[in-house]
């Protein structure tokens, strides 16, 4: 039999059980403390002021803002013409070459005009003759001695005379080839030597200095634009460089398929840079507004019923919601919403919340760009 002592000593399951009862115990006592710790650190937290967001703020600006239409087109002469021979002959002199300028009715190359001219004086000859025959007969005419039938005869053959002494001389006037317009000669077609027959190719004059286009305008633009508007035309070849334009005429009919209407663009260049066929940007102000309140496109917020800003103040962000109207460059046009003396957040606007406190860490300014340069309102 056992004793009292032997029975009361722990046996080996009973040593075996005591660690994992102890561990039990400190894992439970450190989670206490922990749970303990993270109530007290949470209620410190509730307790802490929020925290002061760092800023980037702009001052509002005052500047002139344009609603401008774009459309594409290429460049074309008002003025083309196809010079061609009006009488056949050799060509003996060629007085202008390709790039010059030409005035109107400028000789350009002489035919050899031998025959022409003989014929011209052959024709004058015989007028002569008649003239002074007609003279004579007037004079018999006038004593009855010539018979109201022959004299009306003789009168007929004078003016067919004449006819024909003018015909001739219209047709050696034509051995000079003249510029039908002032221009420049774009093409030469001939050589000295050549022999051509009546309407054959000679030369090729364009008036460059006004430029032309062609714009085709969605017909909803069809009140927005008038005749004599101004334009600005930039030209991917000549980058950096806008051209002054203007909206010549305006076609008062819509094209049914399409559903656009044409008008004129007018681009003079004194210059001589622009050629025919670039193709170009026109940028049409259809209105204009002086002295508006701009601010950085980036400080605008987007929702889905209205557009805001962050102002600041003494250190507090307010929102504010805005109407905005014409884009101007990288900034934008406020309508109502602001007076024009705030600080707008441009950095640090997202997440900002109204009324939290800020701090400015930078301030900088707004940046306006010229008409040529602005988003337009409307695009083609």
């Amino acid at each position: 039999m056992q004793t009292i002592e032997e029975a009361s000593r722990p046996g080996p399951v009973r040593q075996a059980a005591l660690p994992l009862l102890l561990a039990a115990l400190l894992a439970l006592t450190a989670c206490s403390g922990r749970g303990g710790e993270g109530g007290k650190k949470g209620e410190d937290k509730d307790d802490e002021p929020p925290p002061i967001v760092p800023v980037e703020v702009v001052p509002v600006e005052r500047g002139d803002v344009y609603a401008v239409y774009t459309g594409t087109a290429a460049l074309e002469t008002d003025a083309d013409a196809l010079v061609v021979a009006k009488v056949g002959g050799e060509v003996r002199d060629i007085l202008v070459e390709e790039g010059d300028k030409v005035a109107a009715n400028q000789v350009m190359a002489r035919l050899d005009g031998d025959r022409l001219r003989l014929e011209m004086e052959r024709a004058q000859a015989n007028l002569r003759k008649l003239e002074q025959e007609y003279q004579r007969n007037v004079q018999l005419h006038e004593k009855g001695l010539v018979s109201a039938g022959a004299f009306e005869d003789i009168k007929y053959e004078l003016e067919s005379l004449r006819a024909a002494y003018q015909l001739s001389r219209l047709e050696y006037s034509y051995t000079e080839i003249r510029a039908p317009i002032e221009g420049v000669v774009a093409d030469r077609f001939i050589k000295v030597g050549n022999t051509i027959s009546p309407n054959d190719q000679v030369f090729h004059v364009t008036d460059m200095d006004p430029l032309i286009a062609y714009v085709h305008v969605p017909e909803r633009e069809f009140r927005r634009l008038s005749s004599g508007q101004s334009a600005e035309l930039v030209v991917d070849a000549i980058p950096g460089a806008p051209f002054a334009a203007m909206i010549q005429r305006i076609s008062p009919v819509v094209d049914a398929e399409t559903g656009t209407f044409k008008i004129t663009m007018e681009v003079p260049d004194p210059t001589g840079r622009l050629k025919p066929g670039m193709f170009g940007r026109f940028n049409i102000v259809w209105d204009a507004r002086e002295n508006t309140l701009l601010i950085p496109r980036v400080a605008v917020l987007d929702e889905e019923t209205e557009q805001s800003v962050f102002v600041v103040a003494d250190g507090v962000a307010t929102r504010r919601t805005v109407r905005l109207g014409y884009p101007k460059g990288s900034s934008i046009e406020v309508v109502d919403g602001l007076t024009g003396d705030e600080q707008i957040v441009v950095i640090g606007q997202t997440g900002l919340k109204d009324g939290a406190q800020v701090e400015v860490i930078r301030r900088g300014a707004t940046t306006s760009q010229p008409p040529a340069e602005d988003a337009p309102a409307t695009d083609g």
